[in-house]
């Protein structure tokens, strides 16, 4: 892929974006068209692939390929466009409902491949295309139409799902904040393999302010950690508070007497073990929402190793011919 010299407006097609006023997924929509700058890649060199949901309009509004596919499986779909034509930046947008629920199996089966292709997954806990059922990331006792009297299912946990299948990078953003994520998005490109982004969306109609005790600007400072690779996990308005590992625990402290920025964790964005405890300790007001990329390791890709397998099969078997394939064994003619 040649590099091209774009602007986000550029990457802007001519439909009318249809998202109700004051939703996250125009933030997302930008952050990504950024990204798409930031790489340089030409726009016939990208596509999107969507499911069903609000969230699944995305393609429609990015001037490059894009599918609009069936409910939960754009995961699947975006692996056959990715082995098809391994130069393409493929990227797969889905919900929380769409690729939680329905497409849970083909999200798990995408990460443990390690496909070179990038998902999105809007989480706004709800079903808004549908008009406010409960999604599996909805937190347990939400009330919503489809759960009159509170739901009675512990909340999903996307991340802890994806390490546990085998995803090579996992990052999560705020659509509060475009710039962090737009860094986000863009890491997640320039990953080789499978790249899983968790976006914190908010439904202001449905589910509005769902996570403003993290997202929103004004106490977002303290309720947030941004971690960089082989930097201190300091975070606060004041750049005042920090994380240490107690035992095999995650702790905040605070900095002045007893603790210096010397003694907090630095992260580490190869450790496996300790994606897992960002995962698990990222519960606000306590313990802040862990932002940025979590996790991420350099595998040889699915398309890599099936290139490798043809080859080595040409060599053993030869090229082999589809005309004899299609007349072998037991065939007949119909007159």
């Amino acid at each position: 892929m040649s590099e091209a010299c774009y602007t986000k407006k550029d990457l802007c097609s001519d439909q009318e974006v249809k998202w109700c006023p004051g939703c996250g997924d125009y933030v997302i929509l930008a952050s990504l068209q950024q990204a798409m700058v930031n790489t340089g890649k030409k726009k016939e060199d990208i596509v999107c692939v969507s499911g069903i949901g609000c969230s699944s309009r995305l393609p429609y509004y990015m001037d490059t390929y894009g599918f609009h596919t069936i409910h939960g499986r754009a995961p699947s779909i975006a692996s056959g466009v990715k082995l098809s034509n391994p130069n393409l930046s493929v990227w797969v947008i889905t919900g929380d409902g769409d690729g939680l629920s329905i497409g849970g199996n083909h999200f798990i089966h995408a990460m443990r491949r390690n496909i070179n292709m990038n998902v999105i997954l809007f989480n706004n806990q709800i079903y808004g295309l549908t008009k406010g059922q409960y999604s599996p990331t909805s937190e347990q006792g939400k009330v919503t139409k489809s759960t009159p009297y509170g739901s009675l299912d512990r909340t999903f946990r996307p991340g802890t799902v994806a390490l546990g299948a085998g995803c090579t990078f996992l990052a999560k953003a705020l659509d509060t904040d475009p710039k962090g994520m737009t860094e986000v998005l863009t890491a997640a490109d320039q990953h080789q393999g499978t790249s899983f982004v968790e976006v914190y969306q908010n439904c202001v109609i449905f589910n509005d302010k769902a996570h403003d005790l993290y997202a929103n600007r004004a106490s977002r400072a303290d309720t947030t950690l941004m971690v960089e690779h082989g930097k201190p996990m300091v975070f606060g308005k004041d750049k005042n508070k920090g994380i240490i590992l107690k035992g095999l625990k995650l702790e905040v402290v605070e900095l002045g007497e007893q603790y210096q920025e010397s003694d907090l964790l630095i992260h580490d964005k190869h450790n496996e073990a300790l994606a897992y405890l960002l995962i698990d300790a990222s519960k606000p007001p306590h313990f802040p929402m862990v932002l940025g990329v979590l996790y991420q390791e350099n595998l040889e890709t699915y398309e890599v190793q099936m290139e490798k397998q043809i080859e080595d099969v040409k060599v053993k078997k030869g090229g082999g011919s589809f005309k004899e394939l299609l007349y072998s064994g037991e065939t007949w003619t119909v007159k």
